[in-house]
């Protein structure tokens, strides 16, 4: 059975951020995922999602300074205190809102390095990595949590540290901890390696949450270049149990766009 989730950050703009739960409810939504939470107190997102009645079933541990450009900590020498307590943070949040997941963003490599010395960098960003998420998937483990790495294009997002996801897998695997898993993105994956179906079917073992969106706009699923009935159908019949979250922009109005998700139980 296919599960969407909503993602309030890009779905049900139209409302003000409270007030998109319900919403993502009345279209048929039974789970939501977002961002950030931390704008914010916990107990009013509590309250959000019980008088909905959706799953909170992912969000993103604090980011650094996100209006600055940031994105993530995970992987930045120098910011792992920092890091704790974004680990920390993000862990509160999910007891909380009853959240089992929560996503890790790797972070920006320097800008302006010659070969050399963006080669040192990385080196330097992968030992931070490893050792930033040997911390953060041993403190999800005592509260029973998953702790989530997502690849990202660097079209969108240049000079993102995690891109691809043999890159992500061998992380995993270095790391070496049982609840740390893979966030498949397949806009993300689209636009950096293609092959989905291949690519989900050989990733299954590793894969906590998936995502979609149109490729290459980021709209509605039924836009673009990647047939997705093929891919949900396929995902289920690998048996994947997971939810599906929808991380688009819609094209107009959220409800207007939501013809492609009928056969999931969504509604216009």
């Amino acid at each position: 059975m296919t599960r969407l989730a909503a993602n309030l950050s890009m779905l049900f703009t139209e409302h003000d951020f409270l007030d998109r739960f319900q919403a993502a409810a009345d279209a048929g939504f039974h789970g939501v995922e977002y961002l950030f939470p931390y704008a914010h107190a916990p107990a009013r997102l509590a309250e959000a999602l019980e008088e909905a009645g959706v799953e909170q079933v992912l969000f993103n541990l604090p980011p650094g300074d996100w209006e600055a450009g940031e994105r993530g900590l995970a992987s930045l020498p120098g910011r792992e205190a920092e890091f704790r307590d974004a680990v920390i943070e993000a862990l509160r949040y999910a007891e909380h809102l009853g959240c089992p997941r929560v996503h890790a963003m790797a972070g920006l490599l320097p800008e302006g390095l010659d070969d050399r010395a963006r080669d040192e960098a990385r080196e330097a960003h992968h030992a931070t990595y490893l050792e930033n998420l040997r911390f953060a998937a041993g403190e999800a483990a005592r509260t029973g949590r998953e702790l989530l790495i997502e690849p990202i294009n660097t079209r969108d997002m240049p000079g993102y540290f995690l891109s691809r996801q043999d890159q992500a897998v061998a992380v995993i695997e270095a790391v070496g901890a049982d609840n740390l898993r893979l966030q498949f993105d397949l806009y993300h994956c689209q636009i950096m390696e293609g092959d989905l179906i291949r690519h989900l079917e050989r990733l299954l073992p590793h894969l906590g949450h998936v995502q979609i969106a149109g490729v290459p706009e980021r709209h509605e699923p039924d836009v673009g270049e990647v047939h997705y009935p093929a891919i949900l159908e396929r995902l289920e019949a690998l048996g994947y149990g997971g939810w599906i979250g929808c991380e688009y922009r819609p094209a107009a109005a959220t409800r207007d766009g939501l013809g492609w998700g009928q056969a999931y139980g969504l509604r216009p």
